[in-house]
């Protein structure tokens, strides 16, 4: 590596925005570039993103990059990618894209997951990938693919997920990383594709579809001559191979220090939950949910559920206030009313109400998939008001993350937070009664990036292992910890139980509720 090589880029190529981050080798943020990202929703469920055009935007988040950071190309040591999960990119001859690509947010695969749930191979296909089948995942959509559209799985030559596609125009290389290989085709402990789990699906005919699978913690290709030219860096760059951006996000935010316990949450638009253990701690639940994701250091593996809407929640609360105060005026902003959270938290009393968000469309994915599932709010009467509302919302997450951390066996013994919600510190404070557990906030702006961009720091042997890189870039940016409160955690006990009760119980209702809106559209 020339001692002119200080910078190693990240790309981290999201749902909706593409971010190339320049990090020095220490660790040090120095400059990001964005692009925005376009998709397509379809009623048909669909939803779908050209190959060919997130390809050019990841080139020009890099040539933005450029213009940022004085002789980029020279000083770039390397390049790393992590991108969106599961998802569908297939590739045809000569590399070029098949179709556009179906994302994870795609929900054309619901038959055909309700088909393989009830399979005979399905608890062995779980057993072996510790994840959940569900509609986002390329192993569902491929299946979906061969039963309603074979045509795209006969001119494809490769099935790909964000970043691979990615990394295919960086190096012309097909190949895909040990995380996605393993959560959707293959058994985390051997990070190997499984024909177990591929006859579960039903893909035994399929399986050359599945690309190389490359650690870009231990290698990287070099950039070719024609990807150069289009992002502007030098023919020859190291490029790594990340993992997918869950776990990227964590490892950037502490999910792995070394401290026995730790686990980390991403409280954003959706809500990620993740523990890290060795792949023998791993604990499966009787439900088959979840994912196990395995991180870049020997052994070591993500438990993660998700919540389908953490902040979502917030949002449709918020907008309430918004549009109804705008009845009469001009509306307040979004950022204003955020702003007055903390206050309606203060003038409300903890656990007088169950909130349970599942505010999004798509309902629940975890701990339990159901995809009728819808919120619901429990214990008013005439005297509660909005602040008590807020209150209930942001209760709900709490309520939630520890539903999550349930299903993975024992509460963490420390939680890590990232995402824009961390800021708040009324959402603090009940996370961390809601789990009695303290809590810690990473100050690292892009985890994601910073994720993938340690991994290639090890891969050039910048740093003689990842824990040596994790002390360095991660450790020290993890916030003071804030101990919960020791009169709010027997209140959140047994809020915690009436939640579950009550959920358990809204089964039926939200079955009806679906039945209703499929005769109004027959």
């Amino acid at each position: 590596m020339p001692d002119s090589s200080d910078v190693i880029i990240g790309v981290d190529a999201g749902t909706s925005v593409i971010k190339a981050v320049a990090f020095d080798l220490s660790g040090r943020q120095m400059a990001a570039s964005s692009v925005r990202n376009r998709y397509v929703m379809g009623a048909d469920g669909s939803a779908t993103q050209s190959l060919p055009q997130t390809w050019a935007d990841c080139a020009r988040a890099l040539r933005g990059l450029a213009e940022k950071i004085p002789a980029l190309a020279q000083r770039t040591a390397a390049l790393a990618l992590t991108g969106q999960g599961d998802g569908t990119w297939l590739a045809g001859k000569g590399n070029a894209a098949v179709s556009d690509a179906w994302l994870w947010l795609d929900a054309r695969a619901a038959p055909t997951v309700r088909r393989l749930s009830a399979g005979a191979g399905e608890r062995a296909r779980f057993e072996a990938t510790g994840t959940g089948l569900n509609t986002c995942q390329q192993g569902s959509q491929l299946a979906h693919m061969a039963a309603t559209c074979p045509e795209l799985l006969d001119q494809a030559e490769v099935a790909l997920h964000c970043k691979d596609w990615l990394f295919l125009n960086l190096t012309g290389v097909r190949a895909t990383d040990p995380s996605e290989a393993s959560f959707t085709f293959g058994d985390f402990r051997n990070r190997r594709y499984s024909d177990t789990v591929i006859s579960a699906l039903g893909l035994q005919a399929h399986r050359h579809l599945l690309p190389e699978i490359i650690d870009g913690a231990q290698e990287t290709r070099p950039l070719t001559p024609e990807a150069a030219e289009a992002t502007g860096l030098l023919a020859g760059t190291p490029v790594s191979l990340g993992y997918v951006d869950m776990v990227m996000t964590a490892l950037g935010a502490g999910v792995h220090t070394g401290d026995a316990g730790a686990a980390c949450s991403t409280v954003g638009s959706t809500g990620v939950h993740m523990r890290a253990v060795t792949s023998d701690q791993v604990h499966l639940n009787a439900e088959g949910t979840g994912y196990v994701i395995c991180l870049p250091a020997p052994d070591m593996v993500t438990q993660v559920q998700t919540n389908m809407a953490a902040t979502l929640n917030i949002d449709w609360a918020l907008a309430l206030a918004e549009e109804l105060i705008g009845e009469f005026g001009e509306a307040p902003s979004h950022a204003d009313l955020v702003g007055r959270i903390d206050g309606w938290m203060d003038r409300s009393r903890p656990g007088a109400l169950v909130y349970h968000p599942y505010i999004s469309e798509a309902g629940e994915r975890g701990p339990f998939v159901n995809a009728d599932a819808r919120a619901s709010l429990v214990g008013l009467n005439a005297a509660h008001r909005f602040p008590d509302v807020i209150r209930a919302v942001v209760e709900g997450l709490g309520m939630a993350a520890r539903d999550c951390y349930a299903a993975m066996g024992e509460m963490p013994s420390e939680l890590r937070l990232t995402g824009g919600a961390a800021r708040s510190g009324a959402l603090r404070r009940v996370l961390a009664a809601s789990l009695n557990t303290p809590v810690r906030v990473s100050s690292r702006e892009e985890a994601g990036a910073a994720g993938c961009a340690m991994m290639a720091a090890v891969a050039i042997g910048a740093y003689a292992d990842m824990d040596a890189c994790i002390a360095q870039w991660t450790t020290p940016l993890l916030g003071g910890s804030e101990a919960p409160d020791p009169g709010l955690v027997p209140v959140y006990d047994t809020l915690f139980t009436t939640y579950r009760q009550a959920h358990d119980g809204l089964a039926p209702v939200w079955d009806g509720l679906a039945a209703a809106r499929a005769a109004e559209g027959a």
